[in-house]
């Protein structure tokens, strides 16, 4: 009799087993993500990366339609189903989905399936449509976190000594304050000399910093947007003369999911976004630019004649109450050193005085680079005060500034690694942006607030 009910079980206990391997060679499959890219009103984009080829497929639903409160109940899983996309070593085992014909103002919950088998995380995965506030009702309020330099540390091919990245929990610690998005400053991967040589290899650099385990939680469930700057571009202080500059825009395109790249004829990475009633304007500060020690003439450029001009006229055309200018390195900075846009005059006297003369409202610059924050003020003569916040590092090591920046808010430099969000709130006629930074472990260094009307220009 014991026989037998043995033999009853075999069968039971083979399908427990043949279960469990499946799913455990599943999720081997997937090296890093996913990740939620660019967000609509009604689009999205979600990216993942697997370690050999694979079918991949997303399952999502609405989580404020009231039968799928609960995220443990799902629609039919027939309803909800992305097509599915096969990954291939030629596209570096990625899969890139663009979920359309959502709904607006909608958080929803989605799931991996490789092969078949749905994958388990152990954090949420979630993506949002932005609300259609048009004509109806204020903005909403959101929260952007931004941050610059992550050094992921890879011992092999890394400088003898003590390793110059750490603290990698600074990543779960971001994605603890549930960000609407998180904007990459730039210097988000960071080449080696055994990568920049072939494109080959920089596609493993950016694969091995994605798929650091601190970081899994925040790209799965926050928007995630990107700019470049030398060190994911290429060498240090790299500039338009690197001879794979269109490999590493590649490549950046590969593992970014912005929602634009340059304009026709005009490659790069820059490009603009909205979300709720902000704009975001992305730079690219080296595929144009000149060499940092080249002649200081009117042909010394950061950006290129196009790009600026496409930016002028974009702020320009803008109605946004805050204009959130983001590029690699600093713009204010009167220091003509360190890569900043005083080394090329000629671009920043283009740029600042067109939002002068053209009379352009609510503009604030964004930057990383640095290894140190701060935020700064210049007020152009009369003008509104232009603010620019400088966030950075994230993950690698920081910088004891030695520099007397006149235009430095007092209270705002930081000298070690951390994060920084800006948080825009308050009713369509009197928007607030509140700046703060973080330490690594989420908890508060200071705090300012800018509001829109400050920003804007008396009537004549």
């Amino acid at each position: 009799m014991r026989t037998l009910r043995t033999a009853a079980l075999a069968p039971l206990w083979l399908l427990l087993t043949c279960t469990a391997l499946l799913a455990q060679d599943a999720t081997s499959l997937l090296r890093s993500g996913p990740m939620v890219g660019y967000g609509t009103h009604r689009e999205v984009a979600v990216w993942l990366q697997t370690t050999r080829p694979a079918d991949v497929q997303l399952r999502y639903w609405s989580l404020t339609d009231p039968s799928t409160d609960n995220p443990a109940i799902r629609p039919d899983p027939d309803t909800l189903l992305t097509p599915v996309h096969h990954t291939t070593a030629a596209g570096d085992h990625i899969a890139e989905f663009t979920i359309a014909h959502l709904e607006p103002g909608n958080t929803y919950r989605y799931e991996v399936i490789l092969n078949g088998v749905t994958i388990d995380r152990p954090y949420p995965l979630r993506f949002q449509t932005q609300q259609l506030w048009q004509w109806r009702t204020d903005p909403p309020r959101f929260t952007v976190a931004v941050g610059s330099c992550a050094y992921i540390n890879d011992p092999p091919y890394d400088r003898p000594g003590e390793p110059y990245g750490g603290d990698y929990r600074i990543f779960e610690s971001i994605a603890a304050l549930n960000p609407n998005l998180m904007v990459w400053l730039g210097d988000n991967v960071y080449y080696r000399e055994v990568d920049w040589a072939t494109p080959t290899m920089m596609s493993y650099r950016y694969a091995h910093t994605r798929q650091t385990p601190e970081m899994q939680a925040l790209l799965g469930s926050t928007h995630n947007y990107a700019t470049w700057d030398d060190h994911d571009y290429g060498p240090n202080n790299s500039n338009r003369s690197y001879r794979l500059r269109g490999a590493a825009l590649d490549i950046f395109k590969r593992y970014w999911a912005n929602p634009n790249y340059g304009r026709p004829n005009v490659p790069g990475v820059f490009g603009k976004f909205q979300w709720n009633d902000v704009e975001f304007f992305l730079l690219d500060d080296r595929y144009y630019r000149s060499p940092n020690d080249a002649p200081t003439t009117d042909e010394k450029t950061m950006w290129g004649e196009a790009q600026l001009q496409w930016l002028i006229d974009a702020l320009a055309t803008s109605d946004a109450p805050f204009k959130i200018v983001v590029n690699g390195g600093q713009l204010l900075n009167p220091a003509n050193r360190y890569e900043a846009l005083s080394s090329f005059p000629d671009d920043q006297s283009d740029l600042l005085s067109a939002i002068q003369q053209r009379k352009i409202e609510g503009v604030v610059f964004l930057s990383g680079d640095r290894h140190h924050t701060e935020l700064m003020r210049y007020t152009p003569e009369n003008f509104y005060p232009l603010y620019e916040f400088t966030n950075s590092p994230l993950t690698a090591g920081a910088a004891n500034v030695n520099e007397d920046n006149p235009r430095r808010i007092e209270g705002t430099l930081v000298e070690q690694r951390n994060f920084g969000t800006l948080t825009f709130s308050g009713p369509r006629t009197d928007r607030t942006l509140t700046i703060r930074t973080y330490d690594i472990d989420g908890a508060l260094l200071w705090k300012r607030s800018i509001k829109a009307q400050d920003l804007q220009l008396d009537d004549e």
